[in-house]
């Protein structure tokens, strides 16, 4: 990539190898530099070849000493490359690079003489990387010293671990193995992907070009609520995995092949929290509790069952006491106020504060004969009790009258001569 043309141009443009870490998203260009042996340090083809008084080195693009381009440009240019790579990510800008070698193959060819210090300069300039940091990279390349960036090109080439030595350019190494297929750029983005963990591929590789949507069919065997079409299958490069997932911040929890419920403070707004709700005369009712429990459904007051289902009528009794005082107060303005029917207009309805409704003339009319039932049975039972105990408190008066004036005179049908006493001892002697 670093150099374009044929023989030994061509050699030379394979002598970069890619290392790409799919698992941290991770991509490094590497170059193969060669060094070269200390016999040759101060000879005419060092000095044309290599560059830091022979350590790092590259053969001549011509095969001639004397003419053309040397060793020591493809070895600058090499190193230029490397340190685009290191600056463009430094910068959170990794892409630049790409761009950069892109942009150098076709404005730096050597075929057409260009390819030189000042043409590269102007495609860094073009991509807007800070030249200096580039240059400070690149060190002094007549320094008798280790350059820290060819250096690490000359360690990493060599095996570690599976991995054995670069020899075949060009090389692409995924997770630090090599890669050994086609280099074509489907087949390459394919072995990169494969690369990934499940459920953190990029989403390039996501494309139906590149995979297939196995959640497609039947939903990939996992979980999916009919209702909301939530579901706890999610496609990945090499296949599916069922997960509940988190929608609108609510979270599900389950072991999403037969069961996701929603957890925590927002749940009720996921599907009412998967318990019972229902709506009755206008009013809504609900069985999963309120943010100050994560978990559970609980019919409300007025309904029984398991919070899954619910039954019951809710009734006007199980109201709250205010609303009986505004539902009377109501049916007494109704009654009193003159209405818009009494004028031959349309009925008024009476406001209800407490449940912020209107009673018309029906539903007053018949909590009003209500009303007067009650209250009339109340007034009955009043008079009943009154009289009975008026006749019962007459009758002992009498009683206790006629024993005090027994004692001091005989009354009619009793005896002269007996002791007289008083009506209350002879009943108690008598029980």
């Amino acid at each position: 990539m670093a150099l374009h043309g044929h023989g030994r141009r061509g050699r030379l443009a394979a002598a970069l190898w890619l290392v790409v870490v799919a698992t941290a998203s991770v991509a490094s260009a590497r170059f193969v530099v060669e060094k070269n042996s200390i016999k040759y340090r101060g000879t005419r083809q060092c000095a044309s070849q290599c560059i830091n008084r022979g350590r790092y080195c590259a053969p001549d693009p011509e095969g001639d000493l004397g003419a053309g381009y040397r060793g020591r440009d493809v070895v600058l240019e090499n190193l230029r490359q490397l340190c685009v790579h290191r600056v463009a990510n430094a910068r959170n800008a990794s892409w630049a690079w790409w761009d950069f070698v892109a942009d150098y193959r076709v404005r730096c060819s050597m075929r057409e003489k260009k390819y030189s210090r000042g043409c590269a300069e102007e495609v860094v300039a073009s991509l807007g990387l800070p030249a200096e940091m580039i240059e400070k990279c690149m060190g002094d390349p007549d320094a008798d010293a280790d350059n820290d960036v060819l250096r690490t090109e000359q360690v990493v080439q060599v095996g570690q671990g599976n991995r054995g030595d670069v020899t075949i350019l060009p090389t692409l190494v995924i997770n630090n193995v090599q890669y050994r297929g086609k280099l074509e750029s489907t087949a390459v983005l394919k072995a990169i992907c494969a690369g990934f963990k499940e459920t953190t591929e990029p989403r390039v590789c996501m494309t139906q070009d590149m995979e297939t949507d196995e959640c497609m069919h039947n939903n990939g065997g996992c979980w999916r609520d009919d209702k909301t079409n939530i579901t706890a299958c999610r496609d990945t490069y090499r296949g599916r995995v069922c997960e509940c997932p988190a929608v609108d911040g609510v979270q599900y929890e389950g072991n999403g092949y037969k069961e996701c419920k929603p957890v925590g403070p927002g749940r009720c707004a996921a599907n009412n929290g998967g318990g019972w709700k229902e709506t009755r005369h206008g009013k809504t009712f609900s069985a999963c509790k309120g943010s100050g429990s994560l978990s559970g459904c609980e019919c409300p007051p007025g309904f029984k069952g398991d919070g899954i289902t619910c039954e019951g009528a809710f009734t006007s009794f199980s109201r709250s006491p205010s609303f009986h005082l505004q539902f009377l107060r109501g049916l007494w303005l109704w009654v009193t106020w003159p209405s818009a029917e009494r004028s031959g207009g349309a009925p008024a309805p009476a406001y209800i504060q407490a449940e912020d409704t209107c009673v018309g003339k029906s539903a007053a009319a018949m909590g009003w004969l209500v009303a007067v039932l009650v209250l009339s049975c109340l007034a009955g039972a009043g008079l009943a009790g009154f009289a009975f105990y008026k006749y019962r408190l007459r009758r002992y008066m009498d009683s206790e009258v006629a024993a005090i004036m027994s004692q001091y005179m005989p009354l009619e049908g009793q005896s002269t001569s007996g002791e007289h006493r008083p009506l209350r001892e002879e009943a108690v002697e008598a029980a």
